[in-house]
């Protein structure tokens, strides 16, 4: 399937704000799926209210996080945004720009001056037995990360994995690198005319091994069959909202 079509679409029905087609589905799913990895409590039927409705229906006996529903609410701002930029080159001040985004108004972290919404962590940090870069070491970090990446002319899906591995071992930010690293996945496939994706969290488990063995051992094989995986299952997605019965 043509990746132009998809993001023709995408952009489009972001514009006329119409439900029931690809970009509301990929909302919903998306913003549950990757926040739900990270502990979120919202479910999908409530992130699909918060979206419709920008109301909770909940069971009378829940109590709703607000840091959870305020992150759902921020990754459909995020996702948007992420559209509105499209046709422009992957940079560290984007990036900043989406974890902003993500966090924004979470008062147990935006209220929080050290947690640095929008900005590199300033307290070290780690992801799950993974050494991450430590706050003094991120700046420059980075910049050779996007060197690196920059200099590859013709991008392909392992080129992408490769960075969010990269980016998920220098876990820049306090809090939140997941998901933007998982946002920039799906940013970069649409960018570069490949099949973009979004990681299932019923895959969470093979997804986190996939990380693991890719950063400890070397072995890029897990992770990149994950993806690959999730990537067919977002082709089938488009192609029911996109291809004539």
């Amino acid at each position: 399937m043509e990746i132009s079509k998809i993001k023709k679409a995408l952009i489009e029905q972001k514009n006329i704000n119409l439900s029931g087609n690809l970009y509301h589905k990929t909302q919903i799913d998306f913003a549950y799926n990757t926040n739900h990895m990270e502990g979120s409590t919202i479910t999908k039927d409530e992130t699909e209210s918060i979206y419709d409705t920008g109301t909770i229906l909940t069971s009378t006996n829940k109590v709703i996080v607000l840091k959870d529903a305020t992150e759902t609410k921020n990754h459909f701002t995020l996702f948007k945004y992420m559209l509105d930029t499209i046709d422009n080159k992957l940079s560290i001040e984007m990036i900043k720009k989406y974890h902003f985004i993500l966090k924004d108004g979470t008062l147990t972290d935006s209220e929080k001056v050290w947690f640095n919404v929008g900005e590199y962590k300033t307290k070290k940090n780690f992801v799950g037995n993974i050494t991450t870069s430590v706050p003094k070491n991120v700046p420059n970090d980075m910049d050779n990360l996007m060197k690196w990446y920059n200099n590859i002319s013709k991008k392909t899906i392992e080129d992408i994995i490769e960075f969010h591995v990269r980016f998920e071992k220098i876990h820049p930010f306090q809090d939140g690198n997941g998901r933007v690293g998982r946002m920039i996945m799906f940013r970069e496939c649409l960018y570069n005319d490949i099949m973009p994706f979004f990681i299932e969290d019923r895959n969470k488990d093979f997804y986190i091994r996939g990380i693991r063995e890719y950063q400890i051992n070397n072995e890029k094989g897990y992770l990149i069959d994950t993806c690959l995986n999730s990537q067919d299952n977002y082709e089938k997605l488009a192609k029911f909202f996109l291809e004539d019965d």
